[in-house]
């Protein structure tokens, strides 16, 4: 097998840039930095720098500090949005072991009665006893260890189920048992097909997250249903079609959400900090584009 081109040297990635019109102020600079994030990495961050695509010509004044910037921008941004999803992650794990365990007992799970859809509720059930047979959370291990043939309670189990699984499992539950819409409704929504959206929408954009993906500049795959008549501080402009297919909305669904976990949560304040201090990245590239900061939600 024959690779596609070959391997280059730092000293020759930084020739090529050059050859391609990007300005490197400091050579060696740029080679430490090459040393530490790859060259195809940082791709994804000059893309739209490129005045031909094909040939791979930079526009001119494009500069290799700037998307050094983009990358550094990024990675915190990244951090602000995975602190969201953390306070997501918990809020719904314990709404769904407390409303469920109380209508129907802590092995509640294992019900497909309480499923809209049985073929989907074995599959979800078998991600997350499997997600249980591998935890090494020391609770998990000792269960398993005091009760081989048993199945732990909805509280003990669910703490190491995954925001995927925990979504899932969620968006299968029966679409007239009280408890799915009493969820969606502590969680500031009216319906739970919006909270299924939206978290489907976040649970994708979490993986993106965790696997230190880029943000910036990405299409979302899952968007988020746009709730109607919100309880609390959402959008009041119409959004773009560009927006929607950005990290805005997903953002502007995580900010809500949190919001109504946790009104003194600073999630917002840090996202807003982030885009003062790099006040030269070009914030539509993630959707934040029109009057975004007229928007009551962030505001």
């Amino acid at each position: 097998m024959v690779a596609n081109k070959d391997s280059r040297t730092l000293a020759e990635q930084v020739a090529l840039l050059k050859k391609r019109g990007m300005l490197i102020a400091d050579e060696q600079s740029a080679m430490r930095y090459l040393n530490h994030v790859s060259y195809y990495r940082l791709k994804g961050y000059w893309w739209d720098m490129q005045a031909d695509r094909v040939s791979h010509i930079f526009a001119p004044g494009s500069r290799f500090e700037d998307v050094v910037e983009r990358y550094s921008f990024d990675r915190q941004l990244r951090l602000i949005l995975f602190d969201a999803v953390e306070l997501i992650e918990v809020a719904l794990r314990t709404k769904l072991i407390y409303h469920l365990s109380q209508a129907f007992g802590g092995l509640w799970y294992l019900d497909d009665s309480i499923a809209a859809d049985k073929v989907k509720h074995r599959e979800y059930l078998t991600d997350l006893q499997a997600e249980f047979a591998r935890s090494g959370e020391s609770f998990a291990k000792d269960f398993r260890a005091k009760h081989p043939s048993d199945s732990p309670d909805a509280w003990i189990i669910f703490e190491v189920a995954t925001f995927g699984t925990l979504s899932k499992i969620y968006s299968n539950l029966n679409h007239q048992l009280p408890q799915k819409s009493t969820v969606a409704n502590e969680l500031g929504l009216n319906s739970h097909s919006e909270l299924t959206s939206w978290l489907a929408s976040i649970s994708y954009f979490r993986n993106v997250i965790a696997h230190h993906s880029r943000v910036f500049g990405r299409d979302v795959l899952k968007r988020p249903a746009l709730p109607k008549k919100p309880r609390n501080q959402w959008l009041r402009h119409a959004i773009a079609p560009v927006q929607e297919k950005k990290p805005f909305v997903v953002a502007s669904a995580m900010v809500y959400l949190c919001n109504e976990i946790n009104p003194g949560n600073e999630i917002k304040s840090k996202l807003l900090d982030l885009f003062n201090k790099y006040p030269n990245i070009p914030l539509y590239k993630i959707g934040f584009l029109n009057q975004w900061r007229q928007e009551p939600l962030w505001k």
